[in-house]
C-alpha cells in the first residue's frame, strides 16, 4: 500500500507541477523544476496517506 500511494502522489504531484507552468506558458526549464518539486511533494503526501491508512 506504501508503495502504491507513493507512486501515485509522485504521478499526480508531477503531472500538475508540469500543467501549471505550462498553462502560463513558462517554457521547459520551469516545468521542468516545478514538475520535480510537486513530484518530491507527492511523495510526502502519498507516504502520510498511506500512513493514515494502515
Amino acid at each position: 500500500m506504501n508503495k502504491l500511494c507513493i507512486f501515485t502522489g509522485t504521478t499526480i504531484g508531477g503531472y500538475v507541477g508540469w500543467a501549471i507552468p505550462d498553462y502560463f506558458g513558462w517554457g521547459f526549464g520551469w516545468s521542468f523544476v516545478i514538475s520535480s518539486v510537486g513530484s518530491i511533494v507527492g511523495v510526502w503526501a502519498g507516504w502520510k496517506l498511506a500512513q493514515h491508512l494502515n
